[in-house]
């Protein structure tokens, strides 16, 4: 899983690359100028639950079924289904009660803010899954900041080219006629370091936005996001779609970090390096499982033959996979990591092993140096990282044998860190030249216009399809900080544990802390009050994610249903919610749209649901009073100024629609590290060190809505550990 996002991680793609747009041309609608009326008050019915609230020694299994059995039954109802359509159908009932949990509740996209830059917009792929949004070698930058008229004017060039050479061709001559120059350096602000260099060893952000760099796949979206071959000249497919063969290019070169031939790229290579994520286990595993034949089976240690897989070498240039069914999103899974070639004798001579057991086993040893540093891991991409200071500084460099240098647009990428402590940094670097875009926050914005520059040069980037979420942690253990006790150390006492444990397990408490948020005030704190819409999300799938390819009859609420060819994915998952008696508005059907606007902020909806609340926990024996109020910690960064607005924002909108029973307490953390590590980078529910968190998003790693659904599945797959579980 490439898109465990950190959200002031993401703040730092926003600055760059994902300026440079999204492919939906229905996201770049405007902001709306006023909040968009709420929805009358509905009371909702009241989620079928288990009749034993889970106590305090539950399983994290039992907690899941009991606070999100119903997504469960009609997700898994969903997998059952053949036809695709109807299964984006049931998916999007199935996220409807997802939604109605409570657990998680969408904030906003990526992007959506003002910028000033010198990144060509939709000069890199803008794809909204996998891998290939990240990479930067397509990425043209000019010597000067590009005009708002001339920026947005690009995008046009790119809506009215048929493809991706005429969009290159077009935008190179539009920006000489205009007087830029292209360079070939490419300056990029970064927030965390990688933590691992194994690409196939990790599903954070951080580490695949810059390990995606280094190494080639298959196949790759263009700059019209068109998938094109890369490595693999050719392939075909079977009449039953379920085996891919794939032809790869002869004499591409494996070298190392200085650029020293070690190999040539053949199909084993790929094989490899699938057996070695399913080795890994790091959290990628899951997505292969029940796709590619026999990988469930190696994975559960059913088989240690990794013969018996779907993926094999026919000859040094022919690659073939294996599926135990029709999967109509495989080829858009080709362009994430888990798909990337890992060169064998190279992993093998820096102590690796294959083999789950052997892997665990070598991994422990003294011997074992893959992926410890940009020096321990084998290229094949377009880049070499050159140069890596801890914190500072990332420098990436041509490589010499890259097959296709004529696709690069830039041959250098300089990574400078920021930890975003200071709000005006990335503006000053890029009017200074050190950086090459900056997302102008709330300070500066202010400075732009003093300086002259606001008017001429910002443009608003535009969203993708990664949904942050805030999370409300039902199953907390963590008090402090996992890798340090001395960090976010909670004042609560043993009595006020309890009560948050009782109250976070109920639904109608969830849904009143939810309904309380003021999200668009929130966001403005970072995006500014003109933009505070812009990027707020309502969902976990964006709406017009899929549509259904034919007619389609589903059962909602026990009346049959038909949707025709054509219907939003979000418009299915709407009429589920309508149909439940919901508050939440995840999708317009006049814009076909769920973004712009917020669907969830309702304070009356969040004092009825509370008030149900308060009438069942006081029937298990707990008392809410003003007196004895709710106590949720809210996790925050407070050494970025508009970062601790925003968490001033949540506590503020949730005591104001709560009347006093919720007390947020905000706590502190200084540096995005320290942040992190209470909401980021925990391996396990039970290290996440919050009640409330605002950090964490998801974006899709293929073109099906199961990319965001499975995170949901229980077993630690991907987004439960921030709501506590697994």
């Amino acid at each position: 899983m490439k898109k465990f996002f950190a959200l002031l991680l993401a703040l730092s793609m926003v600055l760059s690359l994902v300026a440079c747009g999204s492919t939906k041309k229905a996201e770049e609608t405007p902001a709306p100028v006023e909040e968009t009326p709420a929805a009358e008050p509905v009371e909702e019915t009241p989620a079928a639950e288990p009749v034993a609230v889970p106590g305090p020694d539950a399983t994290d299994e039992e907690i899941y079924d009991y606070v999100l059995g119903d997504y469960y039954e009609a997700y898994t109802k969903a997998l059952e289904s053949m036809d695709i359509s109807e299964r984006y159908a049931l998916e999007a009932i199935a996220e409807a009660k997802l939604l109605q949990a409570s657990v998680m509740q969408p904030s906003t996209a990526r992007g959506g803010a003002y910028r000033i830059g010198r990144t060509v917009p939709r000069s890199a792929s803008t794809v909204l899954w996998g891998n290939d949004e990240d990479r930067q070698h397509y990425l043209m930058v000019t010597t000067e900041p590009i005009t708002t008229e001339d920026y947005n004017a690009i995008k046009t060039l790119w809506n009215e080219a048929p493809d991706a050479e005429t969009y290159v061709a077009n935008t190179k001559a539009y920006l000489a006629d205009k007087g830029y120059e292209l360079k070939d350096e490419y300056q990029y602000p970064q927030s965390a370091d990688p933590q691992t260099w194994d690409v196939l060893g990790t599903y954070l952000q951080a580490d695949a936005e810059a390990l995606v760099q280094t190494y080639e796949g298959l196949m790759e979206y263009d700059q019209k996001n068109v998938l094109q071959p890369a490595l693999a000249e050719s392939y075909t497919a079977n009449e039953e779609m379920t085996v891919f063969t794939f032809k790869l290019r002869e004499g591409v070169k494996w070298v190392d970090s200085q650029g020293r031939e070690i190999g040539e790229v053949t199909a084993d290579d790929w094989v490899a390096g699938m057996q070695h994520m399913l080795d890994a286990q790091a959290g990628l595993e899951w997505l292969v499982d029940g796709v590619i034949e026999g990988a469930s089976e190696y994975m559960n240690g059913e088989t240690t033959d990794f013969a018996t897989v779907g993926v094999k070498a026919l000859d040094d240039y022919t690659l073939e996979y294996t599926l135990t069914e029709p999967t109509p999103y495989f080829m858009t899974m080709l362009g994430y990591s888990i798909f990337a070639p890992m060169n064998r004798a190279y992993f093998l001579a820096q102590g690796g092993a294959f083999g789950v057991a052997e892997f665990a086993e070598a991994k422990e040893k003294a011997t074992y140096t893959y992926g410890t540093g940009p020096d321990t891991i084998a290229y094949n991409g377009p880049f070499l990282i050159t140069s890596f200071t801890e914190k500072n500084t990332m420098v990436f460099s041509a490589n010499p044998t890259y097959y296709a240098p004529e696709k690069m647009g830039v041959h250098s990428l300089v990574w400078k860190f920021d930890d975003g402590t200071d709000a005006t940094k990335t503006y000053n670097d890029m009017k200074a030249g050190d950086i090459d875009a900056a997302g102008l926050n709330t300070s500066t914005m202010e400075i732009a216009k003093e300086d002259g520059l606001f008017d001429d040069y910002a443009a608003v980037s535009e969203t993708d399809a990664t949904s942050f979420v805030a999370w409300l942690n039902v199953n907390r253990k963590a008090y402090a900080n996992y890798n340090d006790s001395t960090l976010g150390v909670s004042e609560q006492t043993d009595e006020m544990k309890e009560l948050v444990r009782a109250a976070m397990l109920n639904v109608h408490f969830r849904r009143a802390v939810h309904y309380a948020i003021d999200r668009a005030t929130a966001n403005a704190q970072r995006r500014g009050e003109d933009l505070k819409y812009n990027s707020l999300i309502n969902a976990y799938v964006p709406g017009n994610f899929v549509y259904l390819e034919h007619d389609v009859t589903v059962d909602i609420n026990g009346t049959a249903t038909t949707f025709p060819a054509g219907t939003a994915y979000g418009e299915i998952r709407q009429a589920q919610l309508e149909a439940d008696g919901s508050h939440i508005k995840a999708f317009d059907a006049e814009t076909g749209l769920g973004t712009g606007f917020d669907g969830w902020y309702n304070p009356e909806v969040a004092a009825k649901e509370l008030a149900i609340a308060v009438e069942e926990l006081k029937a298990q024996g707990y008392e809410i009073t003003a007196e004895n109020p709710v106590h949720l910690d809210l996790a925050n960064y407070s050494g970025s100024e508009p970062f601790k607005n925003e968490g001033q924002a949540y506590k503020k909108s949730i005591e104001a629609a709560l009347g006093g029973l919720v007390v947020v307490d905000i706590v502190p953390y200084e540096t995005a590290q320290d942040w992190y590590d209470a909401t980021y980078y925990p391996n396990t529910g039970a290290e996440m060190n919050y009640d409330i968190g605002t950090n964490g998003g998801w974006g899709p790693d293929y073109g099906d809505p199961k990319s965001y659904l499975d995170t949901m599945l229980p077993g630690g797959n991907g987004m439960t550990k921030s709501f506590g579980l697994f």
